[in-house]
């Protein structure tokens, strides 16, 4: 990847660029002199320079960086090492840099784990490039998380009709009612009840009510 080293530290601070932990992996250790120039210059902290795929693995796990670079040295094999190592480890996007096009490359790369790709880049559009993978790595998992409690509910809906011969309707409104007695979060309460398969979930414990008064109803009697 042909990046021309310039100072950017003071633009960084200056337009509010977010300062980044970064790992930065390849078996040449002329490029990853280069490329640590360039993301220091950036206003970013290179945390380790890793050329072993042995080793970057355990560093990862233990520096946790914010996004990791990995450079195509002279090994694809090499660099897809680097790659799938970082990614089995890492809570960060990896980001893959070439210095010329390289499809087959780049589809075995994003079969381990990479989460996107920059060829032959400026540092201007590097940093750009690490702005928006790291957004959409953030929506990403966004998204699975709201995947992840929609599928929670869903099978919480399930365990109360099994369990009551209800219908959806009616097991929703009793997640909905829980979580409005509780204060918690209905995908909180759909979690807890997939995770114990709970056929009770506990009463909820209602404030004295005048007589003649209705008192809210205990939850999955």
């Amino acid at each position: 990847m042909a990046i021309v080293p310039r100072s950017h530290a003071r633009a960084a601070a200056e337009n509010g660029i977010e300062h980044l932990r970064v790992l930065i992996a390849n078996e040449r250790r002329d490029r990853l002199a280069l490329l640590a120039e360039v993301v220091s210059g950036l206003g970013h902290e290179v945390i380790a320079r890793e050329v072993d795929v042995e080793e970057v693995g355990a560093v990862t796990a233990s520096e946790h960086p914010d996004v990791a670079l990995v450079g195509l040295g002279l090994s694809s094999e090499h660099a897809l090492g680097l790659i799938e190592k970082i990614v089995r480890e890492a809570s960060c996007p990896v980001i893959a840099l070439l210095s010329a096009s390289d499809p087959i490359y780049v589809r075995a790369a994003a079969k381990r784990g990479v989460f996107a790709y920059i060829v032959d880049t400026t540092p201007e559009d590097l940093q750009s490039a690490i702005d928006i993978t790291l957004q959409r790595f953030t929506e990403y998992h966004s998204l699975q998380g709201a995947f992840g409690r929609k599928a929670e509910i869903e099978q919480a809906k399930g365990i109360l009709m099994a369990r009551h011969a209800i219908n959806a309707e009616q097991a929703f409104e009793m997640l909905r009612e829980h979580s409005q007695h509780t204060g918690e979060k209905l995908s909180n309460i759909a979690a807890a009840l997939v995770a114990t398969h709970l056929l009770l979930l506990p009463v909820v414990q209602t404030p004295r009510v005048p007589l003649g008064a209705q008192a809210a109803s205990p939850l999955f009697l």
